[in-house]
Order: C-alpha cells, then sequence, then structure tokens
C-alpha cells in the first residue's frame, strides 16, 4: 500500500488485572479522535506484551476481560473513514506465553532465562522497574503459534499490514530448540559467533514465513518488524534483516532516548534501502507506557516538520486506556502537528538526500553521532555513505574516529582520493592495529596509542576561525603519528607534564600543559586528506565543548568548499536539501527549535522566529522558481557564477524553499 504520512501507533499492553477491558470503545469517538489528529494511519493491537489477544482468537488467549472484538471493530472504524490501520503483534514480550511456557524463553549460555531489567527472583509485592520483560524465541512451538495466529487474522479482517515487535538480533539465544538447531546445522552452541550466526538464520527464517503467509492472502500489505533498524546494534550491519521489511519505521523518542539529533542519521540510512521509511516519536513527556504524559504541540510541530525534511513519513505514539476510549486532548495536539504536515508532505513524498558531503558509518554509537551531531549544529548537510556506491558524487567523505575498513574499502576510497575525491580522517579510522599502520595514506607513519590520559591543542592560522590561539584541552589524548616530509601540520599538540594520578597530581583536575610542543602534531594534511589524531567526534558527543565541534568544521570547510546548501542561522537550527526528481524540484528545509534539558527529558516549548536567512544554494540545474513554503509565497532570487542565493524574511519552526527547474 502507498505509506501514508500522518500515522499514530496506539499501544495497549493492557494487565489481566484491569477489568472492562475496551468497555467504552465508540466507534464514532474513535473516528472522531482520529479526524481531530488528522491520522490517516493507526497501528492498531491484535497482541500486546502482557501475551493476551484482543479479538475473539481461536489460536491465541482473548485478554480474560475483553467486552468486544476491540481489533475488528477498530479496523471497521478505520476503514469507514479511509485510515489505514496495520495490525500490531509483540514477538519477543510476551508475558503469558513466558509463564506457561518458560521452553520458548530465549536463554542465557548459563541455562537462565534472558530478560530485560526483570529480577527473576522477585517477590510479588516488589516494584517492578519500567519497561522490564523476560525474552521469547521465535522458534519452535512460538514460532508456530505466531503463524498460525497470524493466518487466523489474516482469514478473519482485511488487513492492511502487520507491525511486529521486539526484534533483537544481538543476542544470542541457547534454548533446547536454538541449541538442536546449531547441532543439525554443524554449529558449535559453545561458540559466541555460531550462536549469533543462528539466531539471525532463526530471526531470519521467522520473519520469511511470517511474512509468506501474510503475502499469500493480502499480497499488498505492508510488513515491518521493529528492532532491526537501530543502528547501534552491530548484528543489525552484519546481518541486515531489515531488507526483508516492506519499509523501515524507525523508532526515536527523542526526549529521553538519545535527544534529537539521532533520527537525521537514521533517516540518511535507511532512505538508501528505497523504501517509504516511517520516523516514530510519542506524544509522551518521557516515552512508551506513561499514562497521563503530554509534550508541548509545539515540540508535536518540531518533531512532525523535521521528519518530513528528512525524508521519512510521520508517526507519533499513543497508549489507549484500558476501556478502549481514546484521550481526545491527545488528538487534539496530535492535530496542531498533522494540519500542519498535511500542507507540506507532498514535498517529502520519494525525496532524496542531495548533500555532497558522506559520512562513512563506524557502527559507534559516540563517533557516528558525535560527527553527525557537529554537522547537524553547523548546518553542514551530509548523506550516509554506502561502501558498495558510487563515491564520484560526494565532494568529501568523513571517516568518524572508530571506522574499521576492510581491504577493498581502502582500496576504494584511496582511488578516491586519488580521482579528486576528499577524506577527513579520525583518530582510529582506517588504522590497521595488528599491522601498526594506516590502510589510507594519511602522509604519516603510526607511533603508538596516546601518551597520557589528556593533551592540548594548538592551532595554525590555516583552521584558527572562530577558535583561541591558546592550547586547549582534550578529554581524550590523541594518537602518535610522525609526518613524512612535505606533509603540512595544520594544528600541533601540547602535552600534559604527566597524567593525572595519586602518585602525580595537580590541582582539581587535568595536569597543565608543557610549554613546548610536542613530537607529534594533532592535524595534518596529505593533499586530499586531512588527517585528524584527536577523536573529535567521541569527545564532543561525551564533553560537548564548542572548540572541538568549531575545529572538525574548519577541517571540513577546509576540503567540503561547495556545499549544495549554505545557511547563516544558530547552531540550534537544522537544514537538509532534498531533491524529488520526479517533480523536477529541489527542497531545503530549514528547522529551528531550540531543545532544552529539564529532569532526564529534553523539551521543545518554545518556537521563535528568525528573520532574514540568507541562503546559498548550489543546484545542477538552473533553478526557475523559488516558493517559500507553507506559505507559498515566490521569492525572488539572484543566481551568482557559482551559487543561487535567496533571502527568507521569516519562519517559526520550519520553512521549505521549493526549487522547480
Amino acid at each position: 500500500m502507498r505509506e501514508p504520512f500522518r500515522q499514530v501507533h496506539l499501544d495497549f499492553h493492557t494487565s489481566e488485572r484491569i477489568t472492562g477491558v475496551g468497555s467504552r470503545f465508540s466507534k464514532a469517538q474513535f473516528q472522531e479522535a482520529l479526524k481531530l489528529g488528522n491520522v490517516n494511519l493507526i497501528n492498531v493491537f491484535a497482541k500486546c506484551h502482557h501475551g493476551w489477544s484482543y479479538y475473539p482468537t481461536k489460536v491465541g488467549q482473548p485478554h480474560p476481560h475483553l467486552a468486544c472484538d476491540l481489533l475488528g471493530e477498530q479496523l471497521q472504524a478505520c476503514h469507514e473513514i479511509a485510515v489505514k490501520a496495520p495490525i500490531y503483534y509483540t514477538m519477543g514480550w510476551s508475558a503469558t506465553d513466558a509463564e506457561q511456557h518458560p521452553e520458548w524463553c530465549m536463554r542465557n549460555a548459563d541455562g537462565s532465562i534472558s530478560a530485560v531489567h526483570y529480577d527473576l527472583q522477585a517477590r510479588p509485592d516488589d516494584a517492578k522497574p519500567r519497561c522490564s520483560w523476560k525474552n521469547l524465541c521465535p522458534s519452535g512451538g512460538y514460532h508456530a503459534l505466531m503463524l498460525a495466529q497470524t493466518e487466523e487474522i489474516c482469514r478473519m479482517y482485511p488487513v492492511d499490514g502487520f507491525w511486529y515487535d521486539i526484534y533483537e538480533l544481538d543476542i544470542p539465544c541457547y534454548c533446547e530448540t536454538c541449541k538442536k538447531g546449531m547441532h543439525d546445522q554443524g554449529l558449535n552452541p559453545e561458540s559466541q559467533a555460531d550462536a549469533m550466526q543462528f539466531r539471525a538464520y532463526t530471526i531470519h527464517k521467522h520473519i520469511q514465513e511470517l511474512k509468506s503467509v501474510i503475502l499469500a492472502l493480502h499480497p499488498d500489505a505492508s510488513i515491518y518488524f521493529n528492532g532491526l533498524t537501530v543502528l547501534n546494534r552491530p548484528a543489525n550491519y552484519k546481518y541486515p534483516t531489515y531488507e526483508l521489511n516492506t519499509k523501515n519505521d524507525l523508532e526515536d523518542l527523542p526526549t529521553t532516548w538519545g535527544g534529537y539529533d539521532k533520527f537525521p542519521l537514521r533517516s540518511r540510512f535507511f532512505l538508501k534501502e528505497g523504501k517509504p521509511i516511517v520516523a516514530m516519536s510519542g506524544k509522551f513527556h518521557t516515552d512508551w507506557g506513561e499514562f497521563g504524559g503530554f509534550k508541548h504541540p509545539n515540540a508535536l510541530c518540531y518533531e512532525a516538520a523535521a521528519m518530513i525534511a528528512f525524508g521519512a513519513r510521520c508517526s507519533f505514539g499513543d497508549q489507549l486506556h484500558p476501556c478502549g476510549e481514546m484521550d481526545l486532548e491527545t488528538y487534539r495536539n496530535i492535530g496542531q502537528a498533522y494540519n500542519y504536515i498535511e500542507q507540506i508532505e507532498q514535498f517529502g513524498a520519494d525525496a532524496q538526500a542531495m548533500a555532497s558531503l558522506g559520512v562513512w558509518i563506524s557502527r559507534s554509537l559516540p563517533a557516528d553521532e558525535g560527527t553527525t551531531r557537529m554537522l547537524l549544529e553547523e548546518q553542514i548537510d551530509f548523506d550516509v555513505v554506502r561502501a558498495a556506491e558510487d563515491f564520484a558524487r560526494y565532494e568529501a567523505i568523513i571517516l568518524p574516529s572508530a571506522t574499521q575498513l576492510e581491504q577493498n574499502e581502502a582500496e576504494k576510497l584511496t582511488s578516491y582520493s586519488r580521482e579528486d575525491g576528499k577524506l577527513l580522517i579520525l583518530n582510529e579510522a582506517a588504522l590497521d592495529k595488528e599491522k601498526g599502520a594506516f590502510s589510507l595514506p594519511i602522509g604519516a607513519k603510526y607511533l603508538g596509542p596516546r601518551a597520557f590520559d589528556i593533551d592540548y591543542t594548538v592551532v595554525t592560522d590555516a583552521v584558527v576561525s572562530e577558535m583561541v590561539r591558546s592550547p586547549f584541552l582534550n578529554y581524550e589524548a590523541a594518537l602518535r603519528i610522525n609526518p613524512e616530509p612535505g606533509v603540512s601540520v595544520l594544528a600541533s599538540i601540547n602535552e600534559p607534564y604527566f597524567s593525572r594520578t595519586y602518585g602525580k597530581y595537580c590541582g582539581h583536575q587535568n595536569t597543565p600543559y608543557r610549554l613546548e610542543a610536542a613530537a607529534h602534531p594533532a592535524v595534518i594534511r596529505n593533499g586530499n586528506i586531512i588527517y585528524c589524531a584527536h577523536a573529535l567526534d567521541k569527545i564532543y558527543y561525551q564533553h560537548g565543548m564548542r572548540l572541538h565541534r568549531q575545529l572538525f568544521a574548519n577541517l571540513v570547510r577546509l576540503l567540503h568548499e561547495q556545499p549544495r546548501l549554505e545557511a547563516d542561522l544558530p547552531s540550534a537550527a537544522r537544514v537538509s536539501l532534498m531533491h524529488q526528481p520526479k517533480q523536477r524540484r529541489y527542497i531545503a528545509h530549514l528547522l529551528y527549535a531550540p531543545a532544552l534539558q529539564r529532569g532526564r527529558c529534553s523539551v521543545i516549548e518554545d518556537l521563535v522566529p528568525l528573520s532574514n536567512v540568507s541562503v546559498k544554494l548550489r543546484l545542477p540545474e538552473k533553478i526557475r522558481r523559488i516558493t517559500l513554503i507553507p506559505e507559498q509565497r515566490q521569492l525572488e532570487f539572484r543566481q551568482e557564477p557559482a551559487a543561487l542565493m535567496v533571502t527568507i524574511p521569516q519562519f517559526r519552526c520550519h520553512c521549505a524553499l521549493v526549487c522547480e527547474y
């Protein structure tokens, strides 16, 4: 099906201790909520984490206090008003199944039950942590149950899609079914690598069989398996099971799950799959399972606009009260965001990222998000580089500090750098530790790891813009390198007198710097390659000092001289340039809404307008018209030899320049 833009994920994990489940469901009230929210897709529940089903199943177990066919009535209510309604089904967490069939639970290597935040020795009256469940394995009898219940649902109802939850590739399983399967395939359960390989095989087979059941009866259904699109799980890269999804939902709750800068990196990665992507946030102040929590509607508006700006459809999580009555205040808030999205969604459909700066994914969260966070705060638009693609579209490529290259990847990047491509390499990126050498021609010999706990950088005139001239602190010292003759030094290092220990220390914190420069530099340039010996990405991710971001940005701009999009904006603003080739237009998105840290939550509340924003665009086609949206106002622009110049009079939260050619 065509993937709608204004979605809700309606959680309904409901305890057997609660009675009257669905007793106050009203088709009219349900439809009223969806209309208030301007929603055109909502995920509704067949089976929840408690293990209960919300329809008259003969395969699974209906909730013991279910008052109606809640799933069936919700589907009917949605379809009457042309709202799509994919069906939610839990996999990894199902409390009733785990209690009744402990043999279906995942097992640790020692035979104990695998669980998340769950004390297996807890007494009934002990306080239960949030998000605490036993893990189930999609094999054997549990897999058979899921297949049978999926087929039952497909035969009972008109199915728009399925949304399966809780898939974790990074945790191997040692249940009896998995151990037997490993033996049957000649794998060794005592080998971590073999156990991980079999885990991937199990989930892949499980997914393929579920898809076969669904598509045989509903060939146009969307099918998604949640958890496989999380980028900080290494197994999701090694075994890209997300390729089996018909779409990719990107579950991010920015208030408590790492902030507002996680999503752009994930969107850039998954857009290249060529499938619709859906950005999933929540209406909650914190995250899932929070009854009575509300974000300010301004936060929802910003989040939804950012989803469109980075090429995604929009989805907000809600949680239905056990009685089945929708909370209309929630949908009034969502409606404020979705009324705006309805105006601009046409400018997000099937859009492609256009940045000419590439970021290599290192698969390390601090390195990757540290890199992209600095770019986002400097309004330097970027795309994610896939090793198999043609690098020629990128003016420059950044390798974050944790990047580990295969030999063929190093050879391809070396060829790229010799054919006018430019590389910014951080810290251990491209370092072969076993050989004690770099796999890319950075113009220096590797001398070894850091000698001290911290050190200090001193910049040269080449990178001094908005920097201090004094030595500034690095919270983690640099690798030591020896530059080759003719290689330019862009920044040097002053080492401390000693590392801070109980035996030698100075004052409250770090040891001061020596007055003379160290023999090994901080930053060097060898033709088209700049090498930075510090892990600026991790340092910024952990400490957030402006000088590290500024040095990084100065290095990027030395290499990335022709960005497609430049804008004069404060650091909390974000930019994204997208291309809709079928519509023959580029869309330059601008966003601004400073997030504040309050308690454990990152909060957006105030939408402050920005005025007279200068934008510079370098686009391959001759632009005939620029329209400012959502105002639908044509703007005058000036075509200079190297770029197109336009000024946005004012915008609040989000605007976009639609550049037609």
